[in-house]
């Protein structure tokens, strides 16, 4: 509906409702008094549900609408294994706890209204009851299965829907005990009755290899087939590049061209070609044209953004794009004639882009490189591999100079550098996990990094001033409550950061992490940092990018993997290709808030998922090595324990029930466990030998306890390869 039309509507349905005369009436009654043809009833409820939003309205326990008291909210809950919850509100800082007996039934990720019935005091957070449950987040549920006589029940695998789902038994699909399954929710159930569903799909018995990361997968409503549409449109796509799409492109093929990957990457969307003339470097990035085969509106295209980004679990990629597209036409493969579009910048040696040039182009990439290999030759220097590419050395060696001046430029600008280490997890051929140990950057990958972001930035800031619609990465300023407490804590350990009215300057935090390298605390004061900061989101304006510290900032290097780099490639083409018409400008204006919202949407959701298979295969892992005692460092302290993370990425919590020698507090402000007899202290950053106790494979968790010594040779023999 028209954003005119819609305010219009609602102003009728708020004055009607506001009226002396109205009394409290149900949708279908709405739809009587106010003459809803039926094909506008859809209207009504958006217009409704916007109300409600914005808490002009609530509605009662019998689904009857009235003028909302003033002290209700919209937001959405969160719930936990305990029963009780919180809503977060958006745009406020502290979210509101629900008690369980306040919930009324609403259900993990559910869109509720919420009164507020105590105020924040004395450090506790605000306290609410549930008014109304506005929109359901689950209509289907995966968990297992357990068969009673004359009916069955599901098990959700997410522990924060804590209910049980009643299966009537002509409803099981012949599910039996152990089966993981899909559940359609019938009925919701309420405050004393628990929700009733029907299985839809069997998955396979929780034992079956790979069982587990499809349900991850099935909860996650992650897609997975592409449709026949999509696939009919993507046999007509091209092998190899043909002489219409040639057409009008600057040819580079003559240029020497490389990209570097990881050694199992299949969908290679960057090339890189340097040079230099004079004092300026003569950087080439080079993006596959993918928005040549994916066209606007096209069954390819709405499925890109319904998918929104290219998922990475430990076993297997679920694309944006079906694999004929992202491993074959559009991936820049050696030796192969592919469509790009190039960003050329002209860079002085003090990392400024003193001039460039965005253009339609055909490259041919010379080698497939991988960051072991180019790490080898301009990191250690490696005989053998620098013979084996001999005629590239030069410009590897030119392509670490020119990464270093561009970090060293974007260090003095206060760009904030999370150097964490990744998981990398290997698996049998049944899925069980073999090894796990930390992914660290070298040379090579940050190389990569540098070049990417210097082209995002290029590209940003020229369609900022060109004023066009744009789909930005916006980065917002942390809030100052938060900033608060991370300098409350890293007081305990010397460290200080000035801030500004009401604000921070990244060079702050950048300053912090400078301090802390190669200290014992430096992980701890890491991870605090960066939860203490934002979530980078999509938008329609360039808002900046706090942690790189800089104004301008788009995704433009992924069209392959991330649609709102596909979506802005569509508009730099027209732009380049004779400027963008009012109507065209109209019309991106009405559609990028969606691509902004659906691409964040699905972002988050990717990067759940990717952590909940990650944290499912550590639980497998640790699983064999109950028993067994290792060293780690104390990475988080709460109420009921404290974690301990391993050198290997592996985290597990010990319990305060487990430390038996005492009763221990929680002392928050100095984030530390204190025994109250013994005076014995655990604090965050502190190394701690561990036993491991116990795994659970549905919650997902490990459990530790404390050892008084530990086994290095056993501890040196899983993390061989890992510290």
């Amino acid at each position: 509906m028209d954003k005119t039309i819609l305010e219009i509507k609602k102003q009728v349905v708020y004055d009607l409702i506001n009226d002396k005369e109205y009394k409290p009436i149900k949708f279908k009654e709405l739809v009587m008094v106010l003459q809803v043809p039926r094909d506008e009833k859809q209207d009504l409820r958006e217009v409704l549900d916007s109300l409600l939003q914005e808490g002009k309205v609530s509605v009662d326990e019998k689904g009857r609408y009235k003028i909302a008291d003033g002290s209700l909210k919209t937001g959405i809950f969160t719930g936990s294994q305990r029963g009780f919850g919180f809503v977060t509100i958006e745009g406020e800082p502290e979210d509101i706890f629900i008690p369980e007996n306040a919930a009324r039934g609403a259900l993990h990720k559910d869109t509720v209204q919420v009164r507020i019935v105590n105020e924040a005091s004395d450090g506790k957070r605000r306290e609410g009851e549930i008014v109304a449950i506005l929109d359901r987040s689950f209509n289907e549920v995966v968990g297992t299965f357990e068969k009673s006589k004359n009916f069955g029940f599901v098990v959700p695998d997410n522990l924060k829907f804590n209910k049980d789902i009643f299966i009537p038994k002509e409803h099981t699909k012949g599910a039996v005990s152990g089966h993981k399954v899909v559940v359609k929710i019938t009925n919701y159930g309420g405050k004393d009755k628990k929700p009733e569903g029907k299985v839809i799909e069997i998955l396979g018995h929780i034992n079956d290899p790979g069982v587990d990361i499809i349900s991850i997968i099935k909860a996650n409503n992650l897609p997975t087939d592409f449709p026949d549409a999509v696939m009919r449109q993507v046999e007509r796509t091209p092998d190899e590049v043909d002489g219409v799409s040639r057409a009008g492109r600057m040819d580079i093929r003559d240029l020497q061209t490389v990209t570097i990957d990881g050694e199992d990457a299949k969908d290679l969307d960057d090339a890189i070609t340097l040079s230099k003339e004079g004092d300026l470097y003569k950087l080439g990035v080079h993006i596959a044209d993918v928005t040549n085969y994916v066209t606007e509106g096209s069954p390819l295209d709405q499925e890109a953004l319904k998918r929104g980004t290219s998922v990475y679990l430990v076993d297997r990629v679920i694309p944006m794009l079906p694999h004929r597209l992202s491993n074959g036409i559009c991936s820049l493969n050696q030796g192969t004639d592919r469509l790009a579009l190039s960003c050329f910048m002209d860079i002085d040696d003090k990392g400024n882009v003193v001039g460039h040039k965005i253009a339609e182009t055909i490259i041919n990439v010379d080698r497939r490189m991988t960051y072991t290999s180019v790490k080898k030759i301009v990191e250690d220097k490696d005989e053998e591999e620098r013979k084996e590419y001999e005629e590239l050395v030069p410009m590897f060696e030119m392509m670490k100079e020119l990464a270093d001046i561009l970090r060293e430029k974007r260090r003095k600008r206060g760009s904030i550098d999370f150097d964490f280490p990744e998981s990398k997890i290997r698996l049998d051929e049944d899925g069980f996990p073999v090894e796990i140990k930390a992914y660290e950057r070298n040379s090579a990958t940050k190389i990569i990094e540098d070049f990417m972001l210097i082209a995002n930035e290029t590209v940003a800031e020229d369609f900022f001033w060109q004023e066009l619609p744009f789909v930005y990465r916006s980065h917002d300023n942390p809030d100052p409550e938060k900033i608060e407490k991370l300098g409350i804590f890293i007081n305990n350990f010397g460290y200080s950061i000035k801030i500004g009215k009401d604000e921070i300057h990244p060079k702050e935090l950048q300053k912090l992490l400078l301090k802390i390298d190669n200290t014992p605390e430096e992980a701890l004061i890491s991870r605090l940092t960066l939860r203490s900061m934002k979530q980078a989101k999509y938008t329609t304006s360039s808002d900046g990018h706090f942690g790189l510290a800089t104004k301008y900032y788009c995704h433009f290097t992924s069209p392959i993997r991330r649609y709102p780099d596909l979506q802005i490639h569509r508009i730099i083409k027209e732009n380049l290709r004779g400027g963008i018409s009012e109507k065209r400008i109209n019309h991106y204006d009405k559609i990028l808030p969606e691509v902004a919202r659906q691409s964040s949407v699905t972002e988050r959701r990717a990067d759940e998922s990717e952590r909940e298979v990650q944290k499912l295969k550590k639980v497998e892992y640790m699983s064999q090595y109950i028993g067994e005692t290792f060293e780690g460092v104390i990475s988080g302290i709460t109420n009921w324990g404290f974690y301990v993370e391993l050198p290997n990425t592996v985290e597990g919590m010990v319990r305060v029930a487990s430390l038996d020698d005492d009763f221990y507090i929680y002392d928050e402000e100095h984030h530390q466990m204190i025994g109250e007899h013994t005076r014995k202290v655990y604090k965050l950053g502190e190394k701690v030998a561990i036993e491991v106790v116990g795994t659970d494979k549905l919650s997902r968790t490990i459990d530790f306890e404390v050892a008084d010594i530990f086994d290095e040779e056993k501890s040196d023999s899983m993390n061989q390869d890992e510290v």
